[in-house]
């Protein structure tokens, strides 16, 4: 599966591309037809499937893994170790998208001409999403799927059952079947994945073509550099020094997320993936990869805190503001903090942006200089934010004692 959905991801890529350069110029009709009919039909169907495991396998996984824990202090060790390394990992990245800023300066020589206007939207503070986090109605939560609350409750829910002998082991069984059905769903959507690939893609190229790039290239491939360097080497050493891990081993099997998250743009709607990947074929248990992978899709973003510290200096150097040694020390900060603080906002990474570009005073109009590019570098930056997310599951998991280093290393 992990070869054709790979084979899709370069087909769409090539379709688009060609549709972009010659078809859609000498028949116009072929854009209606094609692009806006059968490409985005299909992409739009996938997405949707995708969606649709979201809420329900979060739920019913968690549910299970919390219940089975017997210790619910047991709950508070994984949580503490994994918010950790998500901190840590979101500090390290923002700092090596500064670094490279820096040593590569993308804005230098760079023509400021009339570019896309940016409306930030206004983000909740810090202290509001931790209000939010307790829902006042799940109902609501689940609808809106709303994953911050639905963890929560999904956490009380499963310490409840836990605690409640006979009863709880009732309702645990009826839930463990439930988690089995719902991951056969996951293998039935997941046979579908190299066409949605394809069309999703073809759509992107199609739409795009890659001479959106050159104006801003030094930029684009800054952020990509960056992103590299935290994949190859950050997470190699997380994976090999907390965890005793092999990255080899790590990257052949989760392979196949990172095509779907670089596909679908989207950590959420690669949640169902991750956890399959995870649970059957890098040796993680059901009780903490179901907390560790929902909740680091919604507060783990190290490819959008590259991101954000590469554009922040881009954009500085635009326009001509030098930003001092205190203020990229503010940027590192505020960036870690609003990956937190702005979970489940829809537009999140330029949200984030714009809140930093605030705090060191820059004009939040520059991020429309960028806006050309971006879809392309969301597609990338998804991938380290979900690859992140599994390597911390991992690490978490050796940590318990609990990985099946049998089932990652072989």
């Amino acid at each position: 599966m992990t070869k054709k959905i790979f084979i899709g991801l370069g087909l769409g890529a090539l379709t688009g591309l060609i549709l972009h350069q010659w078809l859609l110029n000498l028949f116009p009709a072929v854009q209606g037809f094609l692009v806006e009919g059968i490409l985005s039909v299909g992409g739009e169907i996938f997405l949707r499937l995708l969606q649709m495991l979201v809420v329900p396998v979060v739920f019913v996984s968690l549910v299970c893994g919390v219940a089975g824990l017997g210790d619910i202090k047991k709950l508070g060790r994984v949580g503490g170790r994994a918010v950790g390394l998500f901190i840590g990992t979101t500090l390290v990245a923002v700092t090596i998208g500064l670094i490279m800023a820096w040593l590569i300066r993308p804005g230098d020589g760079f023509k400021l001409q009339t570019q896309s206007s940016f409306t930030p939207q206004q983000a909740p503070s810090l202290i509001e999403t931790i209000v939010q986090m307790f829902p006042r109605n799940p109902i609501e939560a689940f609808a809106q799927a709303d994953m911050l609350p639905i963890i929560l409750f999904s956490l009380f829910l499963g310490a409840a059952i836990s605690l409640s002998g006979k009863s709880g082991e009732r309702i645990l069984s009826l839930f463990s079947d439930l988690n089995e059905i719902l991951m056969k769903l996951v293998d039935i959507v997941i046979s579908f994945s190299p066409i949605g690939v394809f069309c999703l893609i073809a759509k992107v190229f199609s739409q795009q073509g890659f001479e959106v790039i050159v104006p801003l290239g030094k930029y684009f491939f800054t952020v990509l550099f960056a992103l590299c360097i935290h994949f190859a080497f950050v997470y190699s050493a997380v994976l090999k020094l907390f965890g005793g891990l092999s990255p080899l081993s790590f990257i052949k099997k989760f392979s196949r997320v990172m095509f779907f998250a670089f596909s679908t743009s989207s950590s959420n709607a690669t949640i169902p993936v991750s956890l399959e990947t995870v649970e059957k074929k890098l040796g993680v248990p059901n009780s903490i990869a179901s907390f560790v992978i929902p909740l680091g899709a919604t507060i783990n973003m190290d490819g959008t805190a590259i991101m954000q510290g590469v554009a922040t200096v881009f954009v500085a150097q635009v326009y001509g503001v030098p930003l001092t040694f205190y203020q990229n020390i503010v940027v590192i900060f505020t960036a870690t903090l609003a990956s937190i603080g702005t979970a489940g906002v829809p537009g999140v990474g330029l949200i984030m942006l714009a809140m930093v570009f605030q705090q060191v005073g820059l004009p939040v109009e520059g991020i429309g200089i960028i806006m050309a590019v971006d879809r392309f570098l969301d597609m990338s930056r998804t991938a380290v934010n979900v690859t992140g997310d599994a390597v911390v599951a991992c690490v978490v998991a050796k940590a318990e004692r609990q990985l099946d280093e049998g089932q990652y290393t072989n």
